[in-house]
């Protein structure tokens, strides 16, 4: 999971480094730091994280919307747009997904 987070890290660096000052106004805002584990966690430890998840969803919707603001504006490519949002979309899903995996192990230790 470790290694997950450092590549995910990279990427969000690496969209940051690529984007011209032009950019600056739309801010891919960062995943959450930890999931917690879902053999040990506690009940309240996996509804913060729950409520971290979808605080962060909601945070990469802004994000996109404010690329689709920067293509309306000229200041971005649809090109640019697009491989921005794709790379916010596959974090979050890979964010998400690593989420689910832990509610589940969550769920079969206390089922």
């Amino acid at each position: 999971m470790k290694s997950a987070k450092k590549a995910l890290a990279a990427l969000a660096v690496s969209c940051a480094i690529g984007l011209p000052a032009a950019y600056a106004n739309c801010h891919l805002p960062p995943a959450p730091s930890k999931i917690p584990d879902g053999a040990t966690a506690s009940q309240q430890q996996m509804v913060t994280a729950m409520q971290t998840v979808q605080e962060y969803n909601h945070d990469v919707q802004t994000y996109l919307q404010c690329l689709k603001f920067e293509v309306r504006q000229n200041q971005m490519s649809p090109d640019d747009q697009v491989s921005l949002h794709n790379a916010a979309v596959d974090q979050l899903k890979q964010i998400a997904s690593q989420f689910n995996q832990q509610v589940q192990i969550f769920k079969s230790k206390h089922s």
